[in-house]
């Protein structure tokens, strides 16, 4: 019997199964697509994870990888993907989070776009994102973006949109980008996988200046196998079976890069279980803080104000158009890059002194939390003042940024659930060129102790979603 006929949908299955279905020939890349658009038609309208879906355009691309004799060397044969809105994908404006800051239909696909479809995926639209990247809170003044785990709740920032349509199923992997941590916090906040890159491995071309080198495009995913074939994809590399790595010496620590806010205790616990996964995977843990100076944080920050000038500037933009939050945050951005306070000195130091951390301390990896405390409402925070912004953004989720100015890859892994329910996640730093070696260690955890791919009560279809070998 043929898988299509005991299946009633391939909502709900992984990228690789449904390209693996694909090029075998047990669905079509025409069907699932179709399944999806289905999908996303009954469920968005809760969470507003999409600004645009691409209907009949991605059916016509469906239907053109469908036509295609050779798809063994097709990595996401029919595979949906989204992609975060500040990506450009020809066809379509560039909404950068609203509509102060939207640019043209763009005539060509990024880079990473380009990518993706020569690995066989369909794009079936872009997903929402705050404004200018800025939060790690998704909302504008058309729609607020919720979290499939609880619609009361924020999925993350800036690639929110992405995380709350892979936790609903709404398409298996999802485009990201991550200048302080817009990959790993929606990970964090909706139970998924999130690998940011280190620098240099991936193509970045966004904004004006790539955020002076901060930001990295990567996937978002409920497996890790997934999240390999996705980053492969974006690396323009051929896919490798993870291995699962031998003993390694792993650094532990829960100090927070923020003074003043520490993580809260199912945080603090999700390491500790984290701890106990490694050492059951024949790793060893040893306390290892990570020193992040002061003015690590007075930098960072003063970059990422100067990050938003620099985009808004480059782009024609009238500050008086931006959200209240957003003009403050660039009239800082200007005020910092008049006082010299953006530096590639100082963050040449930071990743000096982060690459040398594995040397001095002997270890491989750093385990850190992913977050620092629950994610905040699922609210109008575009409306609110830069600092209520400001306060919600750092409280929960100091710990990512440092490694974007570091450079450094670094993933998000769930580990279980909190108490009131929502997932809660752990962060993996490593040298330059570690990418594998997180997602080896990664697949260790989803081994020892899987979690729900889909947020409760997601995918809304059928009877639910299929079980492939």
């Amino acid at each position: 019997m043929a898988v299509q006929d005991i299946m009633p949908t391939w909502v709900g299955a992984t990228a690789k199964q449904i390209a693996r279905g694909v090029r075998r020939g047990d669905v079509s890349a025409t069907q699932v697509v179709a399944d999806h658009l289905d999908h996303i038609a009954r469920a968005d309208a809760d969470l507003a994870a999409f600004r645009a879906v691409r209907g009949g355009e991605a059916i016509t691309e469906a239907e053109k990888v469908d036509e295609q004799e050779d798809l063994a060397n097709l990595p996401l044969a029919g595979v949906p993907v989204a992609v975060k809105e500040n990506t450009p994908v020809a066809g379509l404006p560039t909404w950068n989070g609203s509509a102060a800051v939207r640019t043209p239909v763009a005539e060509a696909d990024h880079e990473v776009v380009r990518r993706l479809r020569g690995a066989g995926a369909v794009i079936l639209g872009v997903t929402r994102m705050p404004e200018l990247g800025l939060w790690a809170l998704t909302d504008d003044d058309t729609a607020v973006t919720r979290n499939p785990w609880d619609l009361r709740r924020t999925p993350g920032g800036s690639s929110g949109g992405a995380a709350a349509a892979v936790a609903a199923g709404l398409v298996p992997i999802a485009h990201g980008n991550d200048g302080l941590g817009s990959i790993r916090i929606p990970a964090a906040c909706c139970g998924l996988v999130g690998l940011k890159p280190g620098g240099g491995v991936v193509p970045r071309q966004l904004g004006a200046d790539d955020w002076f080198g901060l930001v990295e495009h990567g996937m978002l995913t409920t497996t890790v196998a997934d999240a390999a074939v996705g980053f492969s994809v974006l690396a323009g590399r051929r896919p490798e079976k993870l291995v699962p790595p031998q003993r390694l010496r792993v650094g532990v620590s829960l100090r927070s890069p923020v003074r003043g806010v520490s993580p809260d205790a199912p945080n603090r616990d999700a390491v500790a279980t984290a701890g106990r996964l490694l050492a059951a995977a024949g790793h060893d843990t040893v306390p290892a803080d990570p020193v992040y100076p002061t003015k690590l944080g007075l930098q960072g920050i003063a970059t990422w104000f100067a990050a938003a000038a620099a985009d808004v500037q480059a782009g024609g933009v009238v500050r008086r158009d931006l959200q209240k939050r957003s003009r403050r945050h660039v009239a800082l951005g200007e005020w910092a890059q008049r006082r010299g306070y953006v530096r590639e000195a100082d963050r040449a130091a930071w990743r000096e002194r982060s690459v040398g951390f594995f040397t001095d301390h002997s270890v491989d990896l750093l385990l850190t939390p992913a977050l620092a405390g629950a994610p905040p409402e699922a609210l109008a925070w575009s409306g609110r003042s830069w600092r209520a912004n400001m306060a919600a953004n750092i409280r929960y989720a100091p710990f990512a940024a440092p490694w974007n100015v570091a450079g450094l890859p670094s993933i998000v892994v769930p580990v279980g659930r909190r108490p009131d329910g929502l997932p809660v996640a752990v962060q993996l730093v490593g040298p330059p060129g570690s990418e594998l070696l997180l997602l080896g260690v990664a697949g260790q955890f989803e081994m020892a102790a899987p979690w729900a791919r889909h947020a409760p009560g997601y995918p809304r279809v059928g009877t639910g979603s299929p079980a492939v070998a």
